[in-house]
């Protein structure tokens, strides 16, 4: 049977045409079967790869039932909240934020995103005036809530997108209270790429018997995206990233390291190696993380090498690979990476790169998707290697197990070191101790003078044997004193004799 058109499936006309206007006319699977149900008030669960069109899935139908109330009024009280979508991270808020608008572009709707990271008074001004669409992050909503700057009395719909990540990331003591500030009766709508059990147990507890869609069997990897997975030692990783991005001609990649430290140190490597790379992690702000991605969006990046988190809600049309550095500790967050990676129907390709030690992370990950990843041989040009060396030994009292951890090893990788440091602790100690000071005194002299004892001039002994001979003002007042009675100096009077 033939999928239905947007036509078909009912929206209103401002919509329809702004939905045409992106190129779209035929609906993906998620939204095929997500659409009609939430349109028709219905709470609904939905799950489906990452890249496959959810967040159309529940803007369209958000945007088509607020139609009935929307209103070109100048008057704040006439844009109240009525649907609020809570996201786990800023990025994603941003991208939610963007299909928002683009669908909305022809109806008097309002919408406005908050997220931490920024100035929180344009916010303010902007939930002030108004806005009938509300895209946060569970923390700065709160924020606004307890400066009394926005109303949440008024909201008919909730939307949970990336449910499993908001839980992962620990928000649902926020997302809890949130709840609590809602009006009982309402429409919720669940969307995640992975359902677990405790995702199940939100939608039971928070939805009112929802629909489960699930347009791809659990957890799985889209079939748009290649896989592939390559053993290496730890130490070869960053040479072997240098060596794909050059050899393929690869424009746009994301590369993902497991630490904040180790996803902006790789990045500085990568420059150092000739590859135009930024970082994007929870310590940036956001304006930089914005700067960065844009750069990237924009062709005028290589590599973007990002954390899990920073990369939940990343949506670069066009990139062609991402690249596991470090392969996650959570298979689910696997999932999720990937699906950066053969958007919108497109191919893609997946690389991931193991260390002898991370071989179990990839298992648990073949297990989790129900899908053996092929195996396979990278050879890396010895040129690289080597200069990976000599980068390393450039640096006094790194050893091997240190340019390791510096190039940002996984956990694993660092937990495997650990068990062999003890053998190499006294050669690094003996590293440490032979690398030169950083503020050292300079080899030769700058002048003889300054090596040469000192010997005082004729008239400079002249002058110190006539101060000697001189009373001086300190000694002539010492014996002023001595001869005064101790009781006038304390100011008694000095008793006449009879």
């Amino acid at each position: 049977m033939a999928a239905p058109t947007f036509a078909e499936i009912g929206l209103h006309p401002s919509l329809l045409q702004a939905v045409i206007d992106t190129g779209y006319t035929i609906p993906t699977p998620i939204q095929a079967q997500a659409v009609p149900l939430a349109m028709a008030g219905q709470d609904v669960m939905g799950a489906a790869q990452t890249g496959t069109g959810k967040t159309a899935a529940f803007t369209l139908p958000i945007l088509h039932r607020l139609m009935p109330s929307a209103n070109s009024s100048a008057s704040p009280a006439r844009h109240p909240v009525r649907a609020l979508i809570l996201t786990p991270t800023r990025e994603l808020a941003d991208q939610v934020a963007d299909s928002v608008r683009r669908y909305g572009k022809l109806t008097p709707l309002r919408s406005t995103v908050v997220f931490g990271g920024v100035d929180i008074n344009p916010q303010k001004e902007a939930l002030r005036n108004g806005c009938e669409v509300l895209i946060a992050t569970p923390g700065r909503l709160l924020d606004h809530v307890e400066q009394r700057n926005v109303n949440l009395g008024q909201v008919g719909i909730l939307v949970l997108d990336e449910a499993d990540r908001m839980l992962d990331m620990g928000f649902l003591p926020d997302l809890e209270r949130i709840l609590r500030l809602l009006p009982t009766p309402r429409q919720t709508l669940l969307f995640s790429a992975t359902f677990s059990n405790d995702i199940r147990k939100l939608g039971r507890t928070y939805l009112n018997n929802p629909i489960e869609i699930e347009v791809a069997g659990r957890n799985a990897a889209a079939d748009t995206v290649t896989q592939i997975a390559y053993a290496m030692p730890g130490d070869a990783k960053r040479a072997a990233v240098v060596h794909l991005v050059k050899s393929r001609g690869l424009k746009q990649v994301i590369v993902f390291s497991n630490t904040k430290i180790g996803t902006g140190r790789l990045a500085r490597q990568l420059e150092l190696d000739g590859v135009r790379a930024e970082s994007i992690h929870g310590d940036k702000t956001q304006a930089d993380r914005m700067k960065a991605l844009e750069a990237f969006k924009a062709g005028e990046l290589e590599v973007l090498v990002a954390t899990d988190v920073a990369a939940r809600g990343l949506d670069v049309a066009g990139v062609p690979c991402v690249i596991n550095y470090d392969l996650p500790h959570s298979a689910e967050d696997y999932v999720h990476r990937i699906g950066r990676t053969g958007r919108a129907g497109a191919s893609g390709e997946a690389i991931s790169l193991f260390a002898p030690a991370e071989e179990k992370y990839l298992l648990d990950i073949e297990k989790l998707i129900k899908t053996a990843i092929v195996r396979g041989t990278l050879e890396i040009p010895g040129g690289l290697l080597a200069q990976r060396s000599s980068s390393d030994e450039s640096r006094p009292g790194r050893s091997s197990h240190g340019a390791e951890r510096a190039a940002g090893g996984s956990a694993a990788g660092r937990s495997h070191s650990s068990r062999a440091s003890h053998g190499t602790h006294a050669t690094e100690r003996s590293d440490r101790s032979a690398r030169p000071a950083r503020y050292g005194a300079p080899a030769k002299p700058l002048d003889d003078f300054f090596t040469k004892p000192y010997q005082p001039s004729a008239a400079s002994v002249e002058a110190a044997a006539a101060a000697a001979q001189a009373p001086t003002r300190l000694a002539q007042k010492s014996a002023l004193l001595a001869k005064r009675p101790v009781g006038l100096l304390l100011g008694a009077a000095q008793k006449k004799s009879d």
